[in-house]
């Protein structure tokens, strides 16, 4: 296969470095000016969590590999350790831009706000007096100081937590030959990292760990306290679950989740001023690699910008708020006429996603309503579905749900909904061995007076109510038997032992749905040798399949024009001459996170449109059993096509992918075109695009 040549680098490029890519195109929104003041605050604040996330799962992943010293390379030839290497160093470079960002820009901009982000010294003496009575009152009492010396182990520090590490001496030794002590206290996480001063003459906030520090000596009299610093230390959190040998698999994940808080310490973020020696004692008890600790100047854990955020409380620094399109044919007991009649696509958060909760309310409530067959994967805190589906039970319905109980960091969430449905009544499946099932769809059988109608929900997203507000996706609702008889098959296939075969119209992976975009992407390729009509367009979270990649290339040599909207991960280098020059990549990061993916061919005029909760990476294609439908209904199949023109017009929120993987913002052209502000309504552009893509709203 073409990307089996010894120098891959050339029309690849690292899975993680595309990834740091991402977060680095998300943490310039922090520097955005067209962004609100606050929610620039909370892109610096997601880039944080998302730095967090990537070394608790892939870097984490990646060190292990290397520790245990497999031979193996990644695609562009690296092995283990040469990859720790240059991945740590790209994420040092992403801290340190984080931290600059924060100080230099965003911190100074707040207090042109009244919104001060205060040292203690930079305190009036009558906001100092009062964070002194709260220090006493509120705080002291609930801290532990855990010395560590040879009666008292180091203490076990959680994972992501704030610490304080403290080097002291007793007072009373004689100069020469002091003894150092070392103590830790770790900052209690139902303490409000923020504080905000009720006092003063400006608007002041501090955080809790330079409260503690200032009033640190409360907590070791006879000592005398050297040092204080605080830093942030991260575990590896990658569940070792061995499913194969495990008789019940909720109860084997729930031991996994108790073992995983005690994984190796994989990063340590460390005020810069922190001494040698504390960092040497943090380095041997933890104990730590030298190169998974990082230096930083301000707080060690940015994502305390969240809290602020909802302190302050200034809607006029934040995003106005937008009110989804709704429509009303698919809310009350309607919903199913609507569905029978013609099929409809949505398109959160610009249409409600009402809609799906009310499809699953108006199943629960009808006396017609025979079962309702549903994947669960991620859902919210005070899901209305999951609350539907355990009424749907107790009312005598047959309610089957597989939640997945392996979805990455739900897992206790979902492992505590599957308990409360099965004492519901629901059927409740776990998912597949060795496989997530990461597939969102919806299957209801109702008994008419025609006889049995089954009803279709599939979506590119979870099953959320909060995060479709914040999430870009795509709904289906479908009553199309051919795609009712798929479902059947694979329904039967999660919960029972039943092998789908013979699949009119979906296609699932794994496997299946690999082959059929294969199938598809060669199509246009021997359909542009042939001299009719080609064109690929896909929009997706991450391409880096090499597999898919292949085909996408020998595509590109055969002059298939190809446009790839792809969010985060993205390998494949575009505009490569003779290899990819007929491909185009462009980013779309904004104000809503684009989550949606649709696959969609040229078929020489006859567009060939797919939807599937599947991305192009070797995990969704082969490791977990996802879902692909295709769009047949001609009106819904031209929504989708401008769904995806709108977006790769985009000029505003767009960055281009370059052959050598950089990312340049959108173009200078004098056209200004924001998609996401036209799926909201609150934005027309005055030329034949506007005209074509807005109409009359």
């Amino acid at each position: 296969m073409l990307l089996n040549d010894n120098d891959n680098s050339k029309y690849l490029i690292n899975r993680e470095v595309s990834w740091i890519k991402f977060n680095d195109r998300v943490l310039a929104q922090a520097n955005d000016q067209r962004h609100p003041l606050l929610e620039r605050a909370r892109f610096l604040s997601i880039t944080q969590k998302n730095l967090d996330e990537w070394f608790m799962v892939r870097l984490a992943s990646i060190h292990q590999m290397a520790q245990l010293h497999l031979q193996t390379r990644e695609p562009t030839g690296l092995t283990p350790p040469e990859e720790l290497d240059v991945i740590s160093a790209a994420a040092g470079a992403q801290l340190r831009k984080q931290h600059s960002l924060y100080a230099r820009s965003l911190v100074p901009m707040l207090a042109k706000d009244n919104i001060n982000i205060l040292e203690i010294s930079e305190l009036e003496s009558s906001q100092f007096d009062w964070l002194a009575k709260y220090f006493k009152q509120e705080i002291f009492p609930i801290l532990t100081p855990m010395a560590d010396d040879g009666t008292r182990p180091f203490p076990f520090l959680a994972n992501d937590s704030l610490n304080l590490g403290i080097r002291l001496v007793a007072t009373a030794a004689k100069k020469k030959g002091k003894t150092e002590h070392y103590a830790f206290i770790q900052v209690p996480k139902n303490l409000q990292r923020v504080i905000k001063l009720p006092v003063g003459k400006v608007q002041a906030y501090v955080l809790i760990e330079d409260v503690i520090r200032v009033f640190i000596n409360l907590l070791f009299n006879d000592y005398s306290v050297q040092e204080v610093a605080a830093f942030h230390i991260l575990r590896d959190m990658e569940l070792g679950i061995a499913e194969e040998d495990s008789p019940n698999l909720l109860k084997e994940v729930q031991t996994q989740l108790k073992k995983r808080e005690r994984g190796q310490v994989i990063r340590l973020v460390a005020e810069k001023q922190m001494s040698k020696k504390l960092e040497r004692h943090l380095q041997k008890a933890l104990p730590l690699n030298k190169r998974r600790i990082y230096r930083v100047s301000g707080p060690v854990d940015l994502a305390f910008l969240d809290t602020l955020i909802k302190q302050v409380q200034r809607p006029e620094l934040m995003y106005t708020p937008f009110n989804a399109k709704l429509d009303k044919t698919l809310m009350g007991s309607g919903i199913f006429k609507t569905i029978a009649d013609h099929d409809v696509i949505l398109q959160h958060p610009y249409d409600d996603f009402a809609p799906v909760v009310n499809l699953i309310n108006q199943a629960t409530d009808d006396p017609n309503t025979m079962a309702i067959k549903m994947t669960l994967y991620r859902v919210s805190d005070h899901s209305p579905i999951v609350a539907a589906l355990g009424r749907a039970a107790e009312a005598g319905k047959q309610v089957t749900t597989l939640v997945e109980v392996k979805a990455r960091f739900d897992e206790e969430n979902n492992v505590h909904w599957a308990e409360e449905l099965e004492k519901q009544g629901v059927h409740v499946m776990y998912g597949l061995p060795n496989l997530k099932v990461h597939s969102k769809m919806t299957l209801i059988i109702r008994k008419e007076a025609a006889g049995i109608k089954r009803y279709i929900h599939v979506g590119t997203g979870n099953y959320n109510d909060v995060t479709a507000r914040l999430y870009t996706d795509i709904s289906l609702f479908t009553a199309n038997d051919d795609l009712a008889d798929d479902l059947t098959q694979i329904f039967n296939y999660l919960t029972g032992y039943f092998a789908p075969e013979n699949l009119k119209m979906a296609y699932i992976s794994p496997n299946g749905i690999a082959d059929r975009l294969s199938q598809l992407i060669d199509a246009e390729a021997q359909a542009q040798t042939n001299g009719k009509t080609s064109g690929i367009w896909i929009k997706a979270n991450s391409l880096n399949d090499t597999d898919i990649i292949d085909h996408l290339i020998s595509a590109s040599q055969a002059g298939v024009p190809i446009h790839l909207l792809i969010r985060g991960i993205e390998t494949l280098r575009p505009d490569i001459k003779a290899m990819t020059s007929k491909i185009k990549v462009h980013s779309i990061i904004g104000r809503f996170l684009e989550h949606s993916r649709i696959y969609r061919f040229a078929n020489n005029g006859t567009p060939l449109t797919y939807i599937s909760s599947a991305d192009l990476m070797p995990r969704n294609l082969y490791r977990r059993v996802e879902l692909l439908v295709p769009i047949t209904d001609p009106k819904c199949e031209s929504q989708i096509a401008e769904i995806f023109e709108t977006m790769w017009a985009d000029t505003v929120n767009m960055w281009k992918m370059k052959s050598d993987g950089s990312y340049l913002r959108h173009s200078k052209r004098r056209r200004r075109v924001d998609s996401q502000a036209l799926f909201m309504g609150q934005e027309f552009v005055d030329d034949k695009f506007a005209e074509k893509f807005v109409g009359d709203k």
